[in-house]
């Protein structure tokens, strides 16, 4: 069995996968991983973690490589995750600023909105030709991508390449879970839970604990002043819509229009700031104090610092583990709708729970979302899908369309403002994009 981890310098995201790949009961000595980066000083640390971790855990050391070319790691590859950052904090910062200046306030700008759409712009490219080199290699392989902004990348996926096995994985629907649980006493392991719609944007329209409905008890403590201060979006749809969503308040303030279009509405509605809806929170995110980031990776890679392979809330080594064994695994997955959401477009990207088992992953069939719910979605997915028709025609009139109707800048600016901020996003981050847009 051999994984490989594209954008194995996302060390957050690759450190919990292999963690959790050494603590499930796969045959250790079937187990090899390639891990490739461009970034050699990230692909150094997540190899000697790697080691470290395969070291300690019965496994053997010459089971993993490394390398900076992908050619080179896909051959024989089973299984591929996906977790790439195209451009650094310079061209975030544009996606942050250059709309903040126009009016449009962002908080972490990589889902949709302006800073979504441009992200998109950036990574599609390179996604697409990671799926080339897979097609030509590894064509059988399992793709499970965790990149954003995740719906528009799997959208232009499923049109360029509708033979791959290619599946966005998200951790929102099981951290919104362990949350709902935390605020109602409730233990994490005990709730019960049915969840769709689209990334980001994916409804909680059962919540169960031993089966009494929690819905009741939720509304009683939406009325909890210290919960309203740190979840203060989603607690105000959920007054509103009836249904709890998924991501935190501060990505849901961002995708729809209601939250971050006047000053007193910012003031209200993100209180605290930071994940619930500071303005740019991004750039404090990715831009933490990297010295001291690199000091605790040495800590762990030399093994001065103790590593928990507790099992995590990352879908990808459970998927795995459930398609290798026979085991039946539920998760919540991003994959082509084709009537799974019966009241969503069929062509676009849901959320929904799957079955995993040895003979695939089976989604299954929803029907209609709460018409309240299809509406915010369907204003997010018509948003992406002028988007990945822009990617796919390189018709740079398109990204013009799909934010003339994203909900927050429309909220905000008028066609000639969106057009005008547009305009100076590519021109601002011109070295970032194909030459096919100028």
């Amino acid at each position: 069995m051999k994984i490989t981890f594209i954008g194995a310098g996302s060390l957050i995201f690759t450190q919990r996968l292999l963690m959790d790949l050494v603590s499930f009961p796969f045959p250790k000595e079937e187990i090899e991983v390639a891990l490739v980066d461009i970034d050699t000083k990230r692909l150094s640390y997540i190899e000697r973690i790697a080691r470290r971790l395969f070291r300690e855990n019965g496994l053997g050391e010459n089971q993993i490589f490394a390398t900076t070319e992908r050619r080179e790691a896909l051959p024989g590859t089973d299984y591929v995750f996906i977790s790439i950052l195209v451009g650094g904090i310079e061209v975030i910062q544009k996606d942050i600023e250059i709309p903040l200046k126009y009016g449009v306030d962002q908080c972490i700008g990589d889902t949709i909105g302006p800073g979504g759409v441009f992200r998109a712009l950036r990574t599609t490219p390179v996604i697409l030709d990671i799926c080339r080199d897979i097609e030509e290699l590894c064509s059988e392989a399992v793709i499970l991508n965790y990149t954003n902004p995740m719906s528009i990348l799997c959208w232009v996926v499923k049109e360029k390449f509708p033979e791959l096995a290619f599946y966005g994985l998200c951790h929102s629907v099981q951290h919104t879970a362990r949350q709902l649980a935390s605020y109602l006493g409730v233990p994490f392991e005990e709730i019960e839970y049915w969840v769709a719609g689209i990334n980001h944007q994916a409804w909680f329209l059962e919540l169960r604990h031993k089966g009494e409905d929690l819905y009741p008890r939720l509304r009683k403590a939406a009325d909890r002043m210290e919960l309203w201060v740190q979840d203060t979006t989603r607690f105000e749809m959920f007054k509103h819509l009836g249904y709890f969503v998924t991501e935190s308040s501060g990505h849901n303030s961002e995708y729809n229009p209601w939250f971050r279009k006047r000053k007193d509405l910012l003031e209200k509605f993100t209180p605290g700031g930071g994940w619930n809806g500071e303005t740019g929170f991004i750039l404090k995110l990715y831009g933490t104090d990297r010295e001291r980031y690199e000091e605790e990776l040495e800590a762990i890679a030399s093994g001065e610092k103790e590593i928990d392979v507790s099992e995590s809330d990352e879908y990808g080594i459970k998927i795995i583990y459930a398609l290798e064994s026979g085991e039946t695994f539920r998760a919540n997955i991003n994959l082509p709708n084709k009537g799974l959401i019966t009241n969503l477009p069929g062509e676009c990207i849901v959320e929904v729970p799957c079955f995993v088992e040895r003979l695939g992953i089976r989604p299954a069939s929803v029907g209609d979302l709460p018409l309240q719910l299809a509406a915010l979605n369907r204003m997010v997915v018509q948003s992406q899908e002028m988007a990945v028709k822009g990617i796919l025609e390189k018709k740079r009139d398109y990204i013009y369309y799909s934010l003339y109707y994203d909900p927050l800048t429309s909220a905000v600016l008028s066609l000639d403002e969106i057009k005008s901020m547009v305009d100076e996003m590519f021109e601002a981050e011109k070295e970032y994009l194909p030459d096919y847009w100028f």
